[in-house]
């Protein structure tokens, strides 16, 4: 597969999305987790949804707990916690898997289009962000410690190009 596109995940409410749904815009597809020290990016995500969605600019959180056990919630406490504590309004998903036998298949995508650290595609934490151009093509990834506020100018970059 060469876009994210061709795939299908599950809203956090149980229904299928096509990816596709997004064509055209720029995406930020970011695994999440509630109980993170990184967690208080769920604000800054926010701040840039805000800033950049009447120019084409999503962002897609996908809660995981494959790391240190962060997201034990349900799919509906975990939209409720992040109603609760940062409002978000971007979309969120369905909890899901980032690495293993069980990883989802965007992710899987994901991670073979933009390695990390060495070359690896395994996620290393919450919120890795990968940043997605209007075709659909993986631009970068971008490690956990990335705070949103610094990927402005790859966003804004990426919303100055046309399909």
């Amino acid at each position: 597969m060469s876009n994210v596109y061709q795939f299908e995940v599950t809203n956090n409410v149980g229904q299928p999305v096509s990816m596709s749904a997004y064509e055209g815009k720029v995406l930020l597809i970011v695994n999440t987790a509630s109980a993170c020290g990184f967690t208080p990016q769920y604000a800054g995500l926010e701040t840039l949804y805000k800033k950049y969605k009447e120019q084409g600019f999503e962002v897609l959180a996908f809660p995981c707990n494959q790391f240190g056990a962060q997201e034990k919630g349900s799919n509906e406490e975990i939209a409720k916690f992040c109603d609760l504590n940062f409002n978000i309004s971007f979309p969120l998903f369905a909890k899901l898997d980032v690495n293993g036998a069980t990883t989802d298949p965007l992710f899987a995508h994901l991670k073979s289009e933009a390695k990390g650290l060495l070359g690896s595609e395994r996620i290393k934490w919450n919120f890795t962000k990968f940043l997605v151009n209007r075709k659909g093509e993986v631009v970068k990834r971008f490690a956990t410690a990335t705070k949103p506020e610094q990927l402005v100018s790859a966003i804004e970059s990426e919303l100055a190009k046309s399909v």
